[in-house]
C-alpha cells in the first residue's frame, strides 16, 4: 500500500506541474505582431499542451475510478463490522440479562441453604438439650408397637429429609455458582469482541474519509486540467484564426503583386464599399484590376457570368464605373448571404 501512494504522490505532483506550466503560457496577444513562423511554433506547442494535459485527465479518470472501487470496498466492510458490532450488542445484552438472572437465583438458594443449615441446627440443639431419645424410652413412650413405629419411622425421615434438602440446595448452589462464573467470563469476553469490532468501524470509518479526501483532491486536479485544456483549445483557435489572417495578407500581397496593370489608384478603407474592406484589400487591394486568369475583374473581383447575373453592364466589371461595381456587388453581398462568392472570405473567415 505505501509503494502505491506514493506512486499516486508522483503522479499527482507531476500532474500539478502540467497544470502549472499550462497555466503559466504566455497570452498571444503582444506589442510586436508575430510572424507566421512564430504563430506555427505556438499552435504546435499549444496543441502538444493539450494533448499532455488530455492524458493527464485520462490518469486522473483511473485513478479516481480506483479509488472509488476501494472506497466501495471499505465501505462493504464498515456495513459487515457494523452488522456483527449490533448482533454482538445483543447477544452481550442477552448474557447480562441471563447474568443477572441467575445471581438472583443463586441469591435464593443461599437463603434456602442457610434457613436448612438453621432448622437442623435447632434441632441439633433441642436435641442436646433434651437428651437424644434411646429405644428403651421411644418403647415406653408409644402406646403400640404400631405408635413405636411410626415414632421410628418419622426420627428417622426427619433427619433424611433435612440432610437431603442440604445436599440438594448445596448441589444447586454450586451450579447456579458455576453458571454465574461461565457468564460473567462470557459478559467479559462479549464486551472484548464489542470493543474490537468498535475499534475496527472506527479505523474503517477513518479509512473511507482519508480515500474521499484523496478522491475528492483528484478530481479538484482533473477540473483544474480539464478548464487548462478549455483554455489551450481557445488559444489553440486564435493562433489559427491568426495564421488565416497572415496568410491572406501574404496572398493579398501577392494578388497584389502579380497584377502588372491597374486602373485607376487604389483606395483605401473610406472608398465605400459594399462589402468589408478587407475582403476588398485581399482581393484587388482596392483597386480596378483587369481581368485574371479565371476572368475576375474590377473592385471586387467579379467574373464575367456573375457580373452578368446579379445587372451589371458591358462585357467585364473593370470596364464599368465604381459606382456600378458598388450597386452589383452589393447585390452578390446581399447583407452576408453571399459572401461565399469571395475566396477571401473564406481565408478571412468573414461571413
Amino acid at each position: 500500500m505505501s509503494g502505491n501512494r506514493q506512486r499516486r504522490r508522483s503522479v499527482f505532483i507531476t500532474m500539478l506541474g502540467a497544470v502549472a506550466l499550462a497555466t503559466a503560457a504566455l497570452p498571444l496577444s503582444s506589442s510586436a505582431s508575430p510572424s507566421l513562423g512564430q504563430l506555427n511554433s505556438s499552435l504546435g506547442a499549444t496543441q502538444a499542451r493539450v494533448s499532455s494535459l488530455t492524458a493527464s485527465v485520462h490518469t486522473l479518470d483511473g485513478m479516481i475510478s480506483t479509488l472509488g472501487a476501494e472506497i466501495s470496498g471499505v465501505q462493504e466492510r464498515e456495513a459487515t463490522v457494523r452488522q456483527a458490532l449490533v448482533a454482538d450488542e445483543t447477544r452481550l445484552g442477552a448474557v447480562q440479562t441471563e447474568l443477572t438472572r441467575e445471581r438472583g437465583r443463586l441469591a435464593v438458594l443461599k437463603q434456602r441453604l442457610a434457613r436448612a443449615r438453621m432448622i437442623l441446627s435447632h434441632q441439633l440443639v433441642s436435641q442436646y438439650e433434651q437428651g437424644k431419645p434411646n429405644l428403651m424410652t421411644v418403647v415406653l413412650d408409644s402406646s403400640g408397637f404400631s405408635d413405636l413405629l411410626n415414632k421410628i419411622n418419622y426420627l428417622g425421615d426427619a433427619e433424611h429429609q433435612q440432610q437431603q434438602l442440604i445436599s440438594i440446595t448445596r448441589t444447586a448452589k454450586a451450579a447456579t455458582t458455576a453458571a454465574a462464573n461461565r457468564l460473567v467470563k462470557l459478559v467479559v469476553v462479549d464486551r472484548q469482541i464489542t470493543s474490537d469490532e468498535l475499534v475496527h468501524e472506527r479505523a474503517l470509518a477513518g479509512m473511507n474519509a482519508l480515500l474521499s479526501g484523496k478522491q475528492a483532491a483528484l478530481q479538484h486536479a482533473r477540473a483544474a486540467q480539464q478548464a487548462a485544456i478549455t483554455a489551450e483549445q481557445a488559444r489553440g483557435a486564435e493562433l489559427r484564426r491568426a495564421i488565416s489572417k497572415v496568410e491572406a495578407q501574404q496572398a493579398a500581397a501577392a494578388a497584389a503583386a502579380s497584377q502588372p496593370v491597374s486602373y485607376g489608384p487604389a483606395l483605401g478603407p473610406s472608398g465605400g464599399w459594399s462589402i468589408p474592406y478587407p475582403i476588398v484589400l485581399c482581393e484587388s487591394g482596392g483597386q480596378n484590376l483587369p481581368p485574371n486568369s479565371a476572368g475576375a475583374s474590377g473592385y471586387y473581383q467579379i467574373i464575367p457570368s456573375t457580373w452578368r447575373l446579379f445587372g451589371g453592364t458591358g462585357p467585364a466589371a473593370y470596364l464599368a464605373p465604381k459606382s456600378e461595381q458598388d450597386t452589383v456587388a452589393a447585390r452578390i453581398w446581399n447583407g452576408g448571404a453571399g459572401w461565399s462568392n469571395w475566396v477571401c472570405a473564406h481565408i478571412l473567415g468573414i461571413h
